[in-house]
């Protein structure tokens, strides 16, 4: 019943509407004033077309029902930046009102106001079935939602148009991009890079725990084959023995606004945290993150596969909103830091803002670690060839026994936390 109503204001206050009210009105008026036959039918004609046209604008495409699916790449129904999404949308029609064609417009609203608009017609099949496919725009990350979606159709006269918005739903999410990193020079045995003030041995030697049996890898010595597992397989197996546990990471994104001069600066550091998160969980490091946005939001460092996932997702929708003293923020949450963690700054800045946070980490006996984010045009281009010397602002940290790398491009990542000179 509300939607019969609301067609009947949209009606009212449609131009077309005013127009056939003229022409029955005249007819009448015709009929009363000259009489005949001719007169007669004509009103007749008038009124049936008219009834057509209220029966389309009421009944028509405001009746029409569907279902919106979504074919996302297998990955728990998310994609990663730069995918995009087969959309199929269904249609069903009223039985009892002819429409020749439909024309459908979609549009799909990102979490930061962006809009993509999509417009097709399609023609119903028997029985007033119709299907319309598309796929979207290479995405970036966000979280995506549809609006309503628009349809509109005219009568089998193409004199008159109605339109109608229905909600199909369709909610989904896309990843920030990411890079395999093979390795991080920070937690090897040898790494220079490990400072004095942690309390916990950086290398990942085995213990005598058993943790599980793995495939034989050419290498492996008499004393590490599984002989029962063997046995009953009939391929080579070897035993898996527990790690010793590394020391906790915490890594912290900086979302504040004046830090990055461009939006693709923003998106080159969301990935770069995505990316260390990922190569966490194959690690397996007991990784947490802190955000410091509008709100300073902190995840606790943990290994868990939910924890982990929980702080993807939070990246999915972050903008750089954040203003304030950023050391202010830590000095307010410093019972999130633990003493001995590695403390991964993510951030363009290289002034004393910077400088500070390092320090204040070194303070709290963490080993700070500053990965800076550089201000290319394209965040995603391949590794230059021309960054043999560190920065100036590299020499200044390690005057003052701090470590870091700058970063240009997301390619350059596993490079250079991998200890390789581009």
């Amino acid at each position: 019943m509300r939607a019969i109503l609301e067609g009947v204001k949209a009606g009212l206050a449609a131009r077309k509407f005013w127009g056939v009210a003229a022409v029955w009105l005249i007819c009448l008026l015709y009929l009363l004033f000259q009489g005949g036959k001719t007169s007669f039918m004509l009103l007749m004609m008038v009124t049936v077309l008219a009834a057509y046209w209220a029966l389309g604008g009421l009944g028509g495409v405001k009746r029409i029902r569907g279902a919106r699916n979504l074919a996302l790449e297998e990955r728990g129904g998310v994609l990663q930046a730069g995918g995009q999404v087969l959309v199929r949308l269904q249609l069903q029609l009223p039985a009892f009102m002819p429409l020749p064609y439909l024309v459908i417009r979609e549009t799909l609203k990102r979490h930061n106001g962006d809009t993509w608009a999509f417009e097709d017609s399609v023609v119903p099949y028997f029985r007033g079935r119709a299907e319309l496919v598309y796929k979207t725009p290479p995405l970036e990350r966000g979280k995506y939602v549809f609006a309503g979606t628009t349809c509109s159709a005219q009568d089998i006269f193409g004199l008159m148009e109605h339109t109608g918005t229905v909600q199909y739903g369709g909610e989904f999410r896309i990843l920030p991009r990411t890079v395999f990193i093979p390795h991080w020079e920070l937690y090897s045995r040898n790494s220079r890079l490990a400072g004095p003030e942690t309390a916990i041995s950086l290398s990942r030697r085995e213990t005598t725990q058993i943790n599980g049996v793995r495939d034989y890898v050419y290498g492996d010595r008499i004393s590490r084959i599984h002989w029962n597992a063997t046995a009953k397989t009939g391929a080579w197996k070897s035993k898996e023995f527990e790690h010793e546990s590394l020391p906790k990471t915490i890594l912290l994104l900086d979302a504040h606004m004046a830090s990055y001069a461009s939006a693709a600066q923003f998106e080159l550091a969301v990935s770069t945290a995505a990316s260390l998160l990922e190569y966490g969980a194959r690690a397996r490091i007991i990784m947490g993150m802190g955000t410091m946005g509008k709100a300073f939001r902190l995840f606790a460092p943990a290994e868990g596969y939910l924890e982990r996932q929980q702080m993807i997702h939070h990246l999915v929708d972050i903008d750089a909103d954040g203003y304030g003293n950023p050391l202010d923020k830590l000095d307010s949450h410093k019972e999130w830091f633990p003493p001995g963690a590695f403390f991964i700054l993510i951030s363009p800045l290289a002034d004393d803002k910077a400088l500070g946070m390092l320090r204040w980490a070194k303070t709290r006996q963490m080993v700070p670690y500053h990965i800076q984010i550089g201000r290319e045009n394209s965040a995603f281009a391949h590794p230059r060839a021309n960054r043999s010397q560190p920065s100036a602002w590299q020499q200044t940290l390690h005057e003052r026994g701090l470590r870091g790398v700058h970063i240009a491009s997301l390619g350059e990542l596993p490079a250079a936390v991998g200890g390789v000179r581009l």
